[in-house]
């Protein structure tokens, strides 16, 4: 009871709440499209299950459709040179970052108002530059690090790959700390979110490419596993956000310090 009542207590099953509630757009066809249920109406809760399923629903669309954009970049350049194909593949990175970062602000709008949306996408799409970047260390470097002893190899793919995990929640969390209280656990539950999504698209991409397979084929699997990994990833987030919202509307200790020239206000 209380303030830990879930907001649709006693109301309709959300399902039904929803497809009431839901605005008519193109968005909401697309997501049809991709399965989803069908949904009309108005405006997103501020809490509990139906925050989360609007964050999950946005945040699904908008990784998924930004992970095209890499996707078709690597099936439509083959037999550049390896920088080639990464400097393109970076720029295709820092869109998908931005369009993760614009569905998400989408929601934000309305669940945290003082959240600047644009800062919310820029320091997403930067995160999402700084892992691509990472990522593709590897196939331009001068040799290939196959050859690097183990005692280099090792340690140096685990401060990469922790890296990775944490860029996106480390630089949306340095958005969120001056309106969130205890906003640091974004950059774990991000971590966590990361880690589980890749862990599916390798569960679903792996065993479906095959050699000598066409471009096409090859980038449908890749956008299907992309979209199970979006959705994995949403859900965890969007449970971490409903937390920490709760938290907020709870009275929780005041948010942490703004870095100097940024008010809570934005």
């Amino acid at each position: 009871m209380g303030r830990d009542r879930d907001p649709g207590a006693g109301r309709a099953p959300l399902v039904d709440r929803l497809g009431r509630r839901l605005p008519r757009s193109p968005v909401n066809r697309l997501l049809t499209t991709f399965g989803a249920l069908r949904f009309v109406g108005a405006r997103p809760a501020h809490g509990g299950t139906s925050l989360w399923f609007h964050w999950w629903r946005w945040t699904t669309l908008g990784e998924t459709v930004g992970f095209c954009f890499p996707a078709v970049v690597a099936v439509a350049l083959p037999g550049v040179s390896p920088p080639a194909l990464a400097g393109a593949l970076l720029v295709a990175g820092a869109v998908e970052g931005a369009v993760l970062g614009a569905a998400q602000a989408h929601v934000l709008r309305r669940a945290l108002p003082s959240v600047e949306g644009v800062r919310w996408i820029a320091a997403t799409a930067v995160a999402a530059l700084f892992a691509w970047a990472l990522a593709l260390t590897p196939t331009v470097v001068p040799g290939g690090v196959g050859g690097w002893p183990a005692a280099v190899l090792v340690p140096a793919a685990v401060v990469a790959g922790l890296a990775l995990l944490l860029s996106v929640g480390v630089a949306q969390w340095w958005v969120l700390r001056p309106h969130v209280p205890r906003a640091w656990l974004w950059i774990p539950a991000n971590a966590v979110a990361w880690s589980a999504g890749l862990a599916m698209f390798a569960l679903v991409s792996t065993p479906l490419w095959r050699e000598g397979q066409g471009p096409v084929l090859v980038a449908l699997i890749g956008v299907g596993a992309g979209l199970v990994m979006a959705a994995t990833f949403a859900a965890v987030t969007g449970w971490a956000l409903v937390r920490l919202l709760r938290r907020a509307r709870q009275g929780a200790p005041e948010p942490e310090r703004a870095p100097r020239g940024v008010t809570p206000g934005g």
